[in-house]
């Protein structure tokens, strides 16, 4: 009898740099380990996976500098180079290995709903499921983590 192969459930809530890498690279690298993988996309977090959206990702700085006009984008523009420098490929790369490699990205239906978005939105590939149909899966995934 074969081992039944184990999920792994990333979810990314914030359109942010800070909040799209850490799903992208735990995606990559537990599909690349040969589990079966997703990352669940809601709020914010659907900026990652909204057409033309990964290359608008901006990162914040925490306290009262990620308030200061123009910060977000030069502190994206400050991350970018060190991204560079470290060889570690930028976000929409990242969703193109990801996608490459087999993790199942998915949308989340009340978020589209809300945003007032349709699948069209979507950068291709991406599933829509509602919360219900997410948990049921989460329930027998090995890991469940909010990055």
């Amino acid at each position: 009898m074969s081992e039944e192969k184990k999920a792994f459930q990333f979810i990314c809530s914030r359109g942010t740099l800070d909040g799209a890498y850490p799903a992208l690279v735990l995606g990559l690298n537990s599909v690349r380990l040969g589990y079966d993988t997703t990352v669940f996309f809601t709020f914010f977090g659907i900026d990652v996976v909204k057409k033309g959206g990964a290359e608008k990702l901006k990162f914040y700085p925490p306290g009262f500098m990620g308030a200061i006009p123009g910060m977000p984008s030069l502190a994206a523009s400050m991350m970018a180079k060190q991204v560079e420098e470290a060889n570690i490929p930028d976000i929409p790369t990242m969703i193109e290995l990801c996608q490459l490699e087999g993790v199942k990205f998915v949308a989340c239906k009340m978020t589209l709903d809300m945003m007032k978005m349709s699948e069209d939105d979507l950068i291709e590939g991406v599933t829509v499921q509602t919360a219900e149909d997410f948990l049921k899966l989460a329930a027998d995934a090995h890991i469940n983590m909010f990055t």
